[in-house]
């Protein structure tokens, strides 16, 4: 632990980054621009949440919280897109194409690399859109630690995190657990009556959907020597939601609660030959299910019955080997060759959507960085994937960096490939939610979804000043998307004999369904622009710009793709100040951003959100730190309280201002 009367604080605008080119090397050296979140900065925005990170950091990241996980989108492009990874690690799961973040605990964060863009030649399918790489932190500096952090503010909302630390002779053992909890919350009491456009009725129904979670974690390290490193972690996650049941005398109740369990665990390690050339080899299994724990007695279930809906499996191997074949000790320019294989086996047993499939994917990749001339350096590379259902995919990239001083110009091209998911392919889902049945056709007649990525950016890195503009393009053909069909008197005949179980009285609500189909295209453009600079020693400012351009096309229509948001930005201000053993942060915090589009609701307004948070830091003595805290969020209580309607959408989940405040304490020998 650093004592407080020596911690120079400075952000550190050159960080090491492993994301962009799948070895470690200083940002300013990537050839592919990466955007990291350092733990320092979300600590001293007083973030809890892996969700707030994102938001909070990246105006090219929104997020749509429900009952079913959280809807993320990365420059207009959804979940299934954007590959989210935990030390280089696929995340699996996903709930009706929402992602269960609460998998995630910031206890553990050391950074949060962000690349945009295609990165399928590295990663494989699902990253047409981007990685989100969280880098976990296992400490070696201390024989044991235990650290114990609590956030709490308005509407329930609790953090509690506790980390227990102990290295001694190349052994470390990191154990975390962690709860978070949050109620429900409404911003709106009423409900249109349905058909009508005047006419409102009272409603229980959340905007946010309470739930209470507990995150369990163990990993194990063990270094016998300088050239070996072995790794062995398992987790364990149990969520479940907190929502108002069903009453006689209102609408918005529900039944059930959702609940979720996952389970986590791999195996791992890597080989040094030198100080320039590593073998690395993991294997990771990954579970997620779900289903309904009833709260309210039923026709059919009684109070405590769980129905399973979905579990998930994902096994993946990995071999990768990062090498200087051509570089020398002393040379200032590497030579980096990095090649790989990666196995993965996905299955999905869901019964409301009646499968029981799986499939596999075997892959080779390799990829080449060298230096031209003085100055210029090049990336090439390329990635084969054996699908079982789609076959062969072939996903090359290459990538130009010039630098000079302090400057650097990058330009870059990357194919991207997705693999339909089991759901898209084999769903025949029926559920009723609040009376409404609700349809889904998968298509097994899909096609995989190929994507092109362009971009040129230009930069300005020193140690007080870091200024970056990106300017890029993403094709993405053949998109999978769901298709709302309106229901008539054939198609409800067809229906009914399709699901027997749907009664006559939701029959006659039923208005339309679901299936998947390819689309012609989906098209992205985009600018982003990251400032940010250490104005004098303790002070910092941050400013991030996104203009994203998002578009798809069937037959000859374009139209905004769904949750979309044109113009968002984040700013922030930080002060810090040691006297002595005590440091004061001071941290201001915004993000703006512009109306949100959908193509079946009314588009969502934008907002402006400022957020204002102190943490004080007392050096009690060389074993121990006391870290109390205390902010406001949403300062000016910005609230989307208008009222709900089946034809509203929102973009704006803030119940209004709340305090907050937090307490992190720190013991180590």
């Amino acid at each position: 632990m650093e004592r407080a009367d020596t911690v120079a604080r400075m952000v550190d605008l050159n960080p090491v980054v492993v994301t962009g080119s799948g070895h470690h090397q200083r940002l300013k050296s990537t050839a592919t621009p990466v955007h990291v979140l350092s733990r320092q900065e979300i600590e001293e925005q007083g973030i809890a949440t892996f969700e707030d990170a994102l938001v909070r950091m990246m105006p090219q990241v929104s997020m749509a919280p429900s009952s079913m996980g959280t809807f993320l989108r990365l420059n207009g492009l959804g979940n299934k897109y954007v590959l989210i990874l935990i030390n280089g690690q696929k995340l699996s799961g996903d709930i009706s194409n929402n992602i269960d973040l609460s998998r995630i605990s910031m206890a553990r964060v050391k950074r949060i690399e962000v690349l945009d863009g295609a990165a399928s030649s590295l990663y494989g399918s699902d990253a047409i859109g981007g990685v989100i790489n969280i880098i976990t932190d296992q400490p070696t500096s201390s024989l044991v630690s235990i650290t114990n952090t609590t956030n709490v503010s308005g509407k329930g909302k609790l953090t509690e995190s506790v980390n227990l630390d102990i290295y001694a002779k190349g052994f470390g053992s990191y154990t975390t657990f962690t709860h978070d909890r949050a109620d429900s919350y409404q911003t709106f009491t009423e409900e249109f009556v349905k058909g009508s456009d005047t006419q409102t009725q009272p409603t229980i129904a959340p905007l946010f959907t309470g739930f209470r979670s507990n995150l369990i974690s163990q990993k194990f390290t063990f270094s016998p020597n300088k050239k070996l490193a072995l790794n062995a972690a398992i987790s364990y996650n149990h969520k479940l939601t907190d929502r108002p049941n069903t009453r006689a005398d209102v609408t918005g109740g529900t039944d059930y609660e959702m609940r979720y369990k996952g389970l986590r665990w791999g195996l791992g390690g890597i080989y040094k030959f030198n100080n320039r050339n590593s073998l690395q080899a993991d294997f990771t299994v990954d579970r997620l299910r779900y289903g309904k724990q009833y709260d309210v007695e039923t026709k059919t279930n009684a109070v405590g019955d769980y129905v399973q809906s979905k579990k998930q499996r994902t096994m993946e191997g990995q071999l990768k080997g990062i090498l200087h074949l051509f570089s020398k000790e002393g040379c200032q320019a590497d030579a980096v060759t990095i090649v790989g294989a990666d196995w993965r086996r996905d299955k999905m047993v869901a019964t409301s959507g009646n499968i029981d499939q799986h499939a596999y994917v075997l892959a080779g990749y390799a990829q080449h960085e060298m230096p031209l001339v003085v100055g210029l350096s090049a990336t090439v590379g390329a990635r084969y994937d054996y699908h079982e259902s789609f076959g062969s995919h072939f996903t090359p990239k290459a990538s130009l960096m010039y630098s000079l001083g302090h400057f650097n110009l990058r330009a870059s091209y990357s194919a991207g490939f997705r693999a339909p998911g089991l759901d898209e392919l084999h769903y025949h889902y029926f559920s009723v939610n609040r009376g409404k049945a609700q349809i889904i056709f998968g298509n097994d007649g899909l096609k995989p979804e190929k994507s092109h990525y362009v971009s040129l950016n230009a930069e300005y890195r020193s140690d007080r000043v870091a200024v970056s503009v990106t300017g890029y393009m993403n094709r993405i053909n053949d998109m999978v998307v769901r298709k709302d069909v309106g229901v008539d008197a054939a198609s409800l005949a067809m229906l009914q004999s399709e699901f027997p179980e749907m009664t006559d009285a939701q029959a006659k609500k039923l208005e339309r369904y679901s299936l998947y189909q390819n689309s012609d295209c989906g098209d992205v453009k985009g600018i982003t622009v990251n400032v940010s600079a250490n104005v004098f020693d303790g002070f910092s400012l941050s400013g991030n710009y996104a203009f994203v351009y998002a578009r798809t096309k069937t037959n000859d229509e374009w139209i905004n793709m769904e949750r979309s948001i044109r113009n968002a930005g984040t700013v922030a201000a930080n002060y810090h100040k040691v006297w002595g053993r005590y440091a004061l942060n001071v941290n201001l915090n915004g993000r703006l951003q512009s109306e949100t589009f959908y193509t079946s609701y009314e588009n969502a307004p934008g907002f402006t959100i400022w957020n204002l948070h102190t943490r004080h830091t007392f050096d009690l003595c060389r074993w121990a730190l006391l870290e109390p805290s205390i902010g406001v969020d949403n300062l000016f209580n910005k609230v989307d309280n208008r009222i709900d309607s089946s034809n509203r959408k929102y973009a704006l989940y803030s119940p209004g201002r709340m305090l907050v405040v937090g307490l992190k304490v720190k013991f180590k020998k």
